[in-house]
Formats: C-alpha cells, sequence, structure tokens
C-alpha cells in the first residue's frame, strides 16, 4: 500500500521531533560534563615526576591557598598537542615566578595503554619545556581513571583552574591562554 503525501510529512516531522529530542539530550549530557562551583576532589594519582624535593605526591589540599592549574592529557592525543599543551605553556609562561599559582600536568590514561606511558607523559611535559609535576594515572581497559570520573571530564585535553580556597572555577575541554590567564588573574585578587 502506498502513502500519501500527508502521511509522509507526518512521518517526516516525527523524525524531527525525535532528531531534536537527541540533540537537547546530548547538549543535557554536555551540560554534565565538569563540576565547577564544587570542592576540587582529591586526585588519587599513583605516579608523580617532577614534584618538589620532599614530595612524593600531590593533592589539592597540599596546595591550599593558591590557584590551581591542572591538565589532564594523554601523550598520543593530537588535540593535547595541537591546542591543550600550547595554552598550558603559555599560561604557565605568564604565572611562572608567581608562587600562589601552580601548575600540575596528569596523563589520564583511559585508552592506549600501551602508548600513553609514564615515560611519554614525562617526554610530553618536557617537550614544552614545562618545569612542572606531571602524574600518570591509568583506567582499567575500557574505563576512565578515577580522577576522570570525580571531575566530571569528557576526555582529553582537559583544564581545571582551582581557586585559592578549593573550589573548582574552570573545568572544560578547552581554554585559550588569554581566557585562562584572565580567571587566574582574576583568582589571585580574590
Amino acid at each position: 500500500m502506498s502513502e500519501s503525501v500527508g502521511e509522509k510529512r507526518v512521518r517526516f516531522k516525527g523524525g524531527w521531533w525525535l532528531m531534536m529530542l537527541l540533540l537537547l539530550a546530548s547538549h543535557g549530557e554536555a551540560q554534565r560534563l565538569g563540576i565547577v562551583g564544587r570542592a576540587a576532589p582529591a586526585w588519587e594519582v599513583p605516579v608523580w615526576m617532577n614534584l618538589p624535593e620532599g614530595m612524593k605526591g600531590l593533592e589539592p589540599g597540599d596546595l591550599e591557598g593558591r590557584v590551581i592549574y591542572l591538565f589532564f592529557f594523554q601523550s598520543w592525543c593530537p588535540g593535547c598537542h595541537s591546542h591543550g599543551f600550547p595554552s598550558l605553556q603559555a599560561v604557565e609562561e605568564r604565572f611562572r615566578d608567581n608562587r600562589e599559582v601552580v601548575f600540575a600536568a596528569v596523563q589520564t590514561v583511559f585508552e592506549g595503554h600501551g602508548t600513553n606511558t609514564e615515560q611519554r607523559a614525562k617526554d610530553s611535559v618536557e617537550e614544552y619545556g614545562l618545569p612542572i609535576p606531571v602524574g600518570h594515572v591509568a583506567g582499567e581497559e575500557g574505563s576512565s581513571p578515577g580522577i576522570m570520573r570525580r571531575y566530571r571530564t569528557g576526555g582529553t585535553p582537559w583544564t581545571v583552574i582551582i581557586d585559592r580556597k578549593g573550589i573548582v572555577r574552570f573545568d572544560g575541554f578547552s581554554i585559550e591562554p588569554s581566557a585562562a590567564i584572565e580567571v587566574v588573574e582574576k583568582l589571585l585578587l580574590e
């Protein structure tokens, strides 16, 4: 039996509404990423390199009273190298001599476990001339590490900026260096 023109229109219109619902649902999912406005959760990163002398690990509580710029990456991530690391590098250079701002990078391995190794994490940070602590944490095959779940990241590159009181003030995929510098400067004045 053939469909009338009106029936085809109804089917298309119904498909359009379904598509809109899916778009709204995916937009709502994106809204659930990050934890801006909440207290910074523990990092629980088992492996750290480039730590200040005498430190064996690093947690937000160790950095109380300072602004924290935390960068999540994977050494094989193209976006980390094209955007994330250069942004981190520019912001770190701007605040390098300011002891009130602390930088850390953590390789959060949720895929490519054989490639995103501890040594490749250190090599990535050194490639950009970043004299900052670098951590390495891997989730089980097929799952994200706990730090990614606690900060509700959407992958890598991912940046988190935490204020002096330990509250997350930025938590997202990308931030331009000028915007990140503005956020950090504002937080330093609070």
